[in-house]
């Protein structure tokens, strides 16, 4: 199978996991984010990208605000790069919250030159929300923990496959 993986350049917004990985240091870290309406869900990987876990959640603001405390956030953990959930409808499909996203992405490439991956996430806060559920957390946890777990679904999934990518 011959795939271009021509690297994304810095600051760029790609959908191809290769082209993203291509243009990445072996090691270091990456933030995936759930991005909402009312907050910003994050999960940060280890060094070898090999496993996420819950960061942080941001209420959204202004993006001014929450893109310097995104920022902050990048250079305490030294990331390399963001994985940005794409919500797409259940038919692939893009309505107005993925067009949404596709605007914040174009805005953070303006801040930062890390690249971004856009990455499919369908169902991923609807998981989620079975996940704690299972877990029999309380409505009220639930809801504070419910987009970072989301980020980290989005994260480790974009993880999952640039592991397969390497086997």
């Amino acid at each position: 199978m011959n795939v271009d993986v021509t690297p994304a350049a810095l600051g760029q917004t790609s959908e191809d996991p290769h082209r993203y990985t291509a243009g990445l240091a072996p090691r270091g870290r990456l933030i995936g984010i759930d991005a909402g309406t009312k907050t910003l869900g994050l999960a940060l990987s280890d060094v070898t990208r090999t496993i996420a876990s819950p960061l942080e959640t941001i209420l959204r603001t202004k993006f001014t605000a929450d893109a310097r405390r995104l920022m902050h956030l990048c250079a305490e953990h030294d990331v390399q790069g963001l994985v940005l959930g794409l919500p797409r409808n259940l038919d692939g499909r893009e309505g107005p919250r993925a067009q949404a996203t596709r605007a914040m992405a174009r805005n953070f490439n303006k801040l930062t030159l890390l690249p971004i991956l856009l990455w499919d996430e369908r169902l991923t806060t609807a998981l989620a929300e079975r996940m704690l559920i299972d877990a029999d957390q309380s409505r009220k946890r639930r809801s504070e923990v419910i987009d970072k777990l989301a980020a980290t679904l989005i994260l480790q999934s974009a993880l999952d496959r640039f592991g397969q990518d390497r086997e």
